[in-house]
């Protein structure tokens, strides 16, 4: 029973995602916008109910079996990808540097704001 509610709970935030997307007509994916609903939902509870986290945790057990129907569709459309395989390098190597620079940039603004040792806040630059 518990693995049903926990399950459930992922379901609701998921319905409640894409009803808020196609509601107000987001570009954001209804799935997205209901884990932002779930994370919240968390946030004020203040911990994780044990239903949702043994829900969570057989997914993730069982995660490599999302790749398949990526694999085969890799496999399926190759020739597409082929035509177009150029921009898609490129795409990927500028988000993958970006991402990098952005996550590196992050880490330094927030260590430099809670650095350990100091007992005092950084500046806010």
């Amino acid at each position: 029973m518990p693995l049903i509610i926990g399950m459930s709970m992922l379901l609701v935030c998921q319905f409640a995602g894409e009803l808020v997307a196609k509601g107000l007509t987001l570009p954001i994916p209804g799935p997205v916008i209901g884990m932002v609903i779930l994370l919240v939902a968390l946030m004020i509870r203040g911990q994780v109910p044990s239903s949702l986290r043994l829900a969570g945790e057989g997914l993730l057990h069982y995660l490599t079996l999302l790749f398949v129907p990526a694999g085969v569709g890799l496999m399926v459309h190759f020739e597409l990808i082929g035509a177009d395989f150029w921009p898609i390098v490129v795409t990927l190597l500028v988000s993958t540097a970006v991402t990098l620079g952005m996550t590196a940039w992050i880490l330094e603004r927030l260590q430099r704001r809670f650095s350990l040792g100091s007992g005092q806040e950084g500046d806010d630059r």
